[in-house]
């Protein structure tokens, strides 16, 4: 949650789940040796189960929009940009109502998924990378050499939490007053402090820059440069000629409107460019997986004719996992009853939490789903990667416009994105989940029971977390703590309100947003051609939608990502490469973790009305 709000870029969870789960597992099995309490052997199939879920809970903080469509609704997104900033087209958050519209739309990606686990999995035996990851990860912890590493991650994990909780709270002691404190000091002076670039000491930055590529680092780097450091200061000096003068610095009319259509331009452009390549890709697959079986049934013997030897050496493996994974049957037409019963319960009740939407288009919505779900889990098992925000742009576009801005088609495509990109998401992540359990002889059977647990789960304690944000961070009111938080919420309402008309825009930014979509397809086919021929360059050609995100995130989160990636490139080259690539992800999650958990208690002390005693701050000598 914390680092939806912030800055909207969400690691794999995967490996600390995993992890957590083996190590709670342990002590919980230890105590109860210390007490003589007798019990069965902790299995890997119940590690698998721990780590869906807890994924599947905690990913909701994604899918379920907090930090996009859900604050993309509210009055202040929408008085920010002054467009559409009234009636029908603003919808409070109410945790209340969020809760139930997850509890709506989370369930039915699951029961689009089931009946083409045998087809994906089987049949077709797609990678699903992160899903493969996850099981070698949970299958090397139940040895014995996995198992002193787990504890040597588990120590360093909870080393690094233990620590930077305290460092926002050591930052809380010295922001005694207005402009004090770590967190907005000009690390590179004044002008580049007025411009956004300057470090913030945010840990949280500094974990997600370790644990990105290093190039998704440099492109939002350069693209903080491109956008903040040229682009934005040469729109300001058209001021009165391009937009009014005068006008607040978030009104889309004014130079807001340039950062976020831009940005978001680009977004689309990749976004539909991934689309494409992502069919293509997975087109190829089918094309040369069929190709293959044919040649295999012509070239290879029968399984039959094969001696016994040569039959268990090349097929038991997969014999017993086929074997598990197909032994607890899910009839189909359970599957689809279910998905039926959702819909059409998400038909009458959607419409009673968000009147924008009618019963028409909430139907609309779940007869398009499934078509997006399968393309989406079939090209995540191909190439891994989760387009759901993407199709959950598509539905916004689409739903937007056909209710329009009097009807509130800016609420109506957000909560419409929200139906889509629930579906979608939660079909591929299970997908992942089921190559997990395949590969780790897990009961397909509990893998549902555990979804379905950590997604009801996830439905409760993420709507809770979020609200303890939204009241801590000021989220709803104006100026505050919030003012920076959820920068993607802008470019969600961006989409929306491009979609139902672009009235009270500034002069040339269509002529922009064309010239930047351009630029961003021929950015995302350099990248495809270079990577499909094997370039050399292609390590310099930066990624389209770090650049584009640059573009409307504040320059002190790629500042801060730049710091991660630089100290990781000191511990790899001149401290230890091995322990680096050992305790990289336990590090790095305990820095996320330990941010989230200190900024809310340091948060905690200002709303319990205690002063700080210090002021720290770099006096501008004009002032002075």
């Amino acid at each position: 949650m914390r680092l939806n709000l912030t800055s909207g870029l969400l690691p794999s969870l995967g490996v600390p789940a995993g992890l957590l789960g083996f190590f709670l597992a342990r002590v919980w099995i230890r105590a109860l040796d210390v007490v003589g309490v007798s019990h069965l052997p902790f299995t890997r199939q119940e590690n698998t189960l721990i780590q869906i879920a807890v994924v599947s809970c905690s990913t909701i903080a994604f899918s379920g929009g907090f930090g996009t469509y859900i604050l993309g609704m509210s009055g202040k997104s929408a008085n920010e940009g002054h467009i559409g900033s009234h009636g029908r087209n603003v919808e409070e958050p109410n945790i209340g109502r969020v809760i139930a519209f997850l509890f709506l739309v989370n369930f039915s990606g699951l029961f689009i998924i089931v009946p083409l686990r045998k087809m994906m999995i089987i049949r077709h035996r797609l990678t699903f990378p992160s899903g493969t990851a996850t099981a070698h990860l949970i299958n090397s912890f139940h040895t014995p050499h996995g198992a002193k590493q787990a504890r040597l991650q588990v120590v360093t994990l909870f080393k690094s939490l233990g620590a930077t909780v305290l460092w926002p709270i050591f930052q809380w002691f010295f922001a005694g007053g207005k402009n004090c404190g770590f967190q907005i000091f000009p690390t590179f002076g004044m002008a580049a402090y007025r411009r956004g670039f300057y470090f913030d000491f945010s840990t949280t930055n500094v974990g997600i820059g370790m644990i990105c590529p290093p190039m998704i680092t440099a492109s939002m780097l350069a693209g903080s440069i491109v956008s903040w450091g040229i682009l934005w200061p040469y729109i300001e000096t058209k001021a009165g000629r391009w937009f009014p003068e005068n006008l607040d610095a978030n009104d889309l009319g004014g130079i807001m409107g340039y950062r976020v259509f831009v940005g978001v331009s680009m977004i689309l452009a990749d976004g539909l460019f991934t689309i494409l390549s992502a069919l293509v890709r997975t087109a190829c697959a089918m094309r040369k997986r069929r190709r293959g079986a044919s040649t295999v049934t012509a070239a290879v013997p029968p399984f039959q004719c094969l001696s016994a030897t040569e039959r268990t050496m090349q097929s038991f493996d997969d014999r017993r996992r086929a074997q598990v994974f197909l032994r607890d049957s899910f009839p189909t037409w359970v599957a689809v009853a279910s998905y039926a019963a959702l819909a059409a319960l998400s038909v009458v009740a959607v419409p009673l939490l968000y009147p924008q939407l009618g019963h028409r288009h909430v139907a609309a919505a779940y007869v398009a789903a499934p078509v997006f779900a399968f393309c989406n889990a079939y090209g995540v098992g191909v190439t891994d990667m989760n387009l759901s925000a993407t199709y959950g742009k598509i539905a916004m576009m689409v739903f937007s416009s056909w209710v329009g801005m009097d009807g509130g088609g800016v609420v109506a495509g957000l909560a419409a994105c929200g139906i889509i990109v629930s579906a979608v998401s939660g079909s591929s992540d299970f997908m992942q989940d089921f190559k997990t359990g395949y590969l780790t002889l897990t009961s397909p059977r509990a893998m549902l029971v555990g979804q379905v647990a950590g997604t009801a789960l996830g439905c409760v304690v993420n709507p809770a977390i979020f609200w303890v944000f939204y009241k801590v961070y000021n989220m709803g009111g104006g100026g505050g703590d919030g003012a920076d938080v959820a920068p993607y919420a802008r470019a969600y309402r961006g989409i929306a309100v491009l979609s139902v008309g672009r009235h009270g825009l500034p002069d040339h930014s269509v002529l922009l947003c064309k010239l930047f979509f351009a630029m961003a397809l021929a950015l995302s086919a350099a990248r495809e051609v270079a990577e499909r021929r094997r370039w050399r360059a292609l390590r310099y050609i930066p990624s389209t939608i770090g650049v584009a995100v640059a573009f409307f995130v504040p320059p002190r989160i790629p500042v801060g990502m730049a710091v991660g990636c630089l100290a990781l490139h000191v511990w790899r080259r001149h401290v230890d490469a091995g322990g680096a690539r050992l305790l990289l992800p336990a590090v790095a999650s305990g820095l996320i973790c330990g941010d989230g958990l200190g900024s809310l208690a340091s948060s905690m002390l200002t709303l319990l009305r205690a002063r700080p005693p210090i002021c720290i701050k770099k006096c501008d000598a004009h002032l002075d």
